[in-house]
């Protein structure tokens, strides 16, 4: 899927982290990628993250999946949504919804969760700590949008969900199958279905907190062995007083940790991995019966289109020299070479196209590393 006309540099500029934007069906053909019966059969997955919602009387119920399969059928009259996340990971047609986003480096993208809604449905007021487009694909959904939230906000006490104790709407709309609403963070928001049978689409990003950042990286720079890495003083000087620290010493303490903190190369390398780390790392997407490197060889050449795992996550990291990092679902493989060319290609896109002349032995060799593990496949082929 793409859009018709819309100008990513002038939302970027004007919108992205400032301010909603509501784009009406800007699509070149609008078709909704899921039916209604087949995102309750994901939810009914125990390997699937999905969430039960339901409003009765004012009070807001929550049941985590997996979602036994008579459970819909008791739901009753009252209003209930239905939210089951990455789905982009399992249904290749919700994966597409992510390529006209790809103007975002993909290692701020997340997952493309998908909501089902009877009349009257939602998950309350609210306001997230990213980024999200949300995507009306079928049905109708009034959305309302209010102030920005912080975590002095006041909320309802519940133990599962972060529902606003106040709400005061300021802008409204009602979307139509193929509209986006695009919803900056910490913007308050309610969507209310209109009608049944109403399905959204929720792209959502990445935002680390600077307190993950720190705890991950903190925990990498400390998991060596460096037990002779230790505070000396060479030019200790008598002190006045033996029971003060002085400003040298903090300053050598300090010089130790920023030291370690500040190897840039380092960082990059975590930082690569911490961003691809594979969203559910419970799953295993290696194949039963690998291939060998001999028939990956053997397809090469012909002419080949390689495809990405919805479910995997791939970047990289220029190095000097033309050399780069790839990661691919938190591990690191360095590429220089004719191999740095075609790691840079399947981070740029779900798909890409190989002819013979661009293969060589180490190309062949990743491919069928990846392929192995259940990140990579050829469009056509065995594997």
């Amino acid at each position: 899927m793409r859009f018709r006309d819309f100008d990513a540099q002038a939302f970027l500029r004007e919108y992205w982290q400032k301010k909603p934007l509501l784009i009406r069906n800007p699509w070149t053909e609008w078709r909704n990628p899921l039916e209604p019966n087949e995102l309750a059969g994901l939810a009914c997955e125990a390997h699937v993250e999905s969430r039960l919602i339901s409003e009765a009387a004012d009070e807001w119920a929550l049941e985590h999946g997996p979602v036994a399969e008579d459970r819909f059928n008791e739901l009753g009259k009252a209003p209930w949504t239905l939210l089951v996340q990455a789905v982009d990971h399992y249904v290749p047609e919700v994966a597409e919804l992510l390529d006209p986003f790809r103007f975002i480096p993909n290692w701020r993208i997340d997952d493309v969760m998908v909501s089902y809604a009877t009349d009257g449905g939602g998950v309350g007021a609210h306001f997230d700590q990213y980024d999200v487009f949300l995507i009306q694909g079928l049905g109708r959904r009034r959305w309302e949008l209010g102030g920005l939230c912080n975590d002095d906000t006041p909320l309802l006490p519940h133990d599962g969900l972060r529902l606003l104790a106040e709400f005061e709407p300021e802008q409204e709309w009602v979307l139509e199958p193929g509209d986006i609403l695009y919803v900056p963070p910490q913007i308050a928001h309610r969507g209310v279905a209109v009608g049944h049978d109403c399905m959204t689409y929720s792209v959502g990003f990445r935002a680390p907190s600077r307190d993950e950042l720190i705890a991950g990286w903190a925990d990498t720079v400390t998991s060596g062995d460096n037990d002779d890495d230790r505070y000396t003083d060479p030019d200790l000087a008598m002190q006045a007083n033996a029971g003060e620290i002085s400003d040298d010493a903090l300053a050598r303490l300090r010089a130790m940790i920023a030291e370690r903190l500040n190897d840039k190369e380092a960082f990059a390398r975590w930082f690569g991995e911490f961003a691809t780390a594979p969203k559910n790392d419970r799953i295993d997407w290696r194949l039963e019966n690998p291939v060998t490197i001999d028939h990956v060889s053997a397809m090469f050449e012909t002419e080949q289109v390689v495809l990405r795992n919805p479910a995997s996550r791939f970047a990289y990291i220029s190095e000097d020299g033309g050399e780069v990092l790839l990661m691919v679902d938190g591990e690191c493989i360095p590429c220089g070479g004719t191999v740095a060319a075609f790691a840079k290609a399947i981070c740029a896109g779900p798909r890409v196209e190989v002819t013979p002349d661009q293969v060589f032995a180490d190309v062949s060799e990743l491919t069928c590393d990846l392929i192995n593990r259940g990140c990579l496949a050829f469009e056509r082929g065995e594997s």
